[in-house]
């Protein structure tokens, strides 16, 4: 068993993006691959809570990266542990580039769901010894609070604290390809979903600097949602909404499924 785990990947053709590096969704299955790949070796993995109809779900999660791994790359991905409660595990992630140097980072919120009632159900029944918890800080930017979106032409008192979008709504429906083992929308399925809604023309000219997802509850196979953006230059935040039963004139705002930032920063073309 190790506290820091990592396993070196190379990146091909068909693995890339439009800009020749790797994307950003392949990324996040990347981390969710390995950070599955270390709990399963350290014996606190999916397969031992199996008879307890219970497995691990992201609940929170931010990427930052300084460049991605280009195609014909070999990279490397390392995680461990930084810290363990009754309630949640923060796992912490590190990508280096083929000259062995960092070249972005990821820290993440973990809790164990019971797929029965569909709620957190604590870590109390797994065993983690104290040398397996790392403890060393990501040294980037804890994940920010989440802010409420409202439709643009939200017609009541904005609720404390809310903002008013700067788009209208965009409508999608969850379909069967979008969801995982736990029959909820995969977390890979909800950053194409948010990469979807920028141009090709926008990422040939930025890319994502910081990327920051905040799950509020889960999504089903079949289940209409909203998303709402407020743009600010090349910082966006998303809000995600059940939209079941809202009107076409988006004057309210529905129940809350995730909250998303996505920050941008220009390429260099040097």
């Amino acid at each position: 068993m190790e506290s820091v785990y990592s396993q070196s990947f190379f990146l091909s053709a068909g693995e890339s993006n439009a800009e020749r590096e790797m994307s950003l969704p392949l990324l996040t299955s990347k981390i969710i691959d390995i950070a599955t790949a270390h709990a399963n070796s350290l014996g606190i993995g999916n397969p031992v809570m199996d008879h307890l109809g219970c497995g691990w779900v992201l609940s929170r999660i931010a990427i930052e990266m300084e460049r991605y791994p280009r195609v014909n790359e070999t990279y490397t991905l390392s995680t461990w542990v930084e810290s363990w409660n009754r309630h949640f595990s923060v796992r912490n992630f590190r990508v280096d580039g083929e000259d062995g140097k960092p070249i972005g980072y990821a820290t993440s919120v973990w809790m164990v769901l019971d797929m029965a009632t569909r709620s957190n159900a604590g870590l109390s029944h797994l065993s983690l010894s104290d040398e397996m918890i790392d403890g060393t800080r990501c040294p980037i930017d804890r994940i920010s609070k989440h802010t409420a979106i409202v439709p643009m032409n939200f017609s009541g008192e904005l609720p404390r604290g809310a903002i008013r979008a700067t788009a209208p709504g965009v409508n999608h429906v969850f379909g069967y390809c979008d969801l995982d083992f736990y029959r909820h929308v995969n977390t890979v399925r909800y950053v194409s979903l948010l990469m979807n809604m920028f141009t090709l023309e926008e990422m040939d000219r930025s890319f994502v600097r910081r990327l920051e997802l905040s799950f509020l509850r889960e999504a089903r196979y079949g289940e209409t949602v909203r998303l709402l953006r407020v743009d600010d230059d090349l910082h966006t935040s998303f809000a995600l909404s059940d939209a079941a039963g809202a009107p076409e004139d988006e004057e309210r705002p529905g129940e809350e499924v995730l909250f998303a930032v996505v920050v941008r920063e220009p390429r260099n073309f040097s």
